[in-house]
């Protein structure tokens, strides 16, 4: 059954068939495609892996140096065993650009598992740690054409506040 964790070496290389797949999709504009740009050749070193697994996981602390628009974020892996199926982000707290577009949670699955239910579970399992960070009620955006994230948004709980520059955006509690 598969779970959110912390991000973990031990998924390493279904990690990196998963980003071959989002490379191969032509991923733009998410988490996961910033980590392709900046990192992919060197992951290939399981040493590279480990310290890039550790700086993912040391975002989420308040200290640790981060680019002028960015906030403390933790990111969350959904993994079955040893299987990578996508990642979910939970941003601690919103500047300007998340308040307009960019929200508290952002989340992808790899192309190959999508349209299994991953994304719903994962924003369902991810409530309580947004819960757990002060956040009463997470803003999560998507595409206005998504159809996909305003069914797993909806299904949440979400309801939708507004659309901003083609971003619609939904209120979640993260209470049950």
């Amino acid at each position: 059954m598969p779970e959110l964790v912390l991000p973990t070496t031990s998924v390493r290389e279904s990690f990196l068939e998963a980003m071959d797949e989002f490379v191969a999709e032509g991923a733009d504009n998410t988490q996961t495609a910033a980590w392709i740009e900046h990192r992919a050749p060197a992951w290939k070193d399981p040493t590279v892996f480990e310290e890039f697994v550790a700086a993912v996981r040391a975002d989420a602390l308040d200290d640790t140096p981060r680019p002028e628009r960015h906030v403390p974020c933790t990111t969350l892996w959904w993994v079955e065993g040893e299987d990578y199926l996508g990642r979910l982000a939970i941003r601690h707290r919103l500047n300007e650009f998340l308040l307009d577009v960019g929200g508290h949670v952002g989340y992808d699955v790899r192309p190959t598992r999508r349209r299994e239910g991953h994304a719903t579970a994962m924003l369902r399992e991810a409530l309580p740690w947004a819960r757990d960070l002060g956040i009463d009620s997470a803003l999560v955006t998507c595409d206005d054409d998504n159809v996909g994230s305003i069914r797993v948004i909806e299904s949440a709980g979400g309801v939708l506040e507004d659309v901003r520059r083609a971003k619609r955006r939904y209120w979640v509690p993260t209470t049950p």
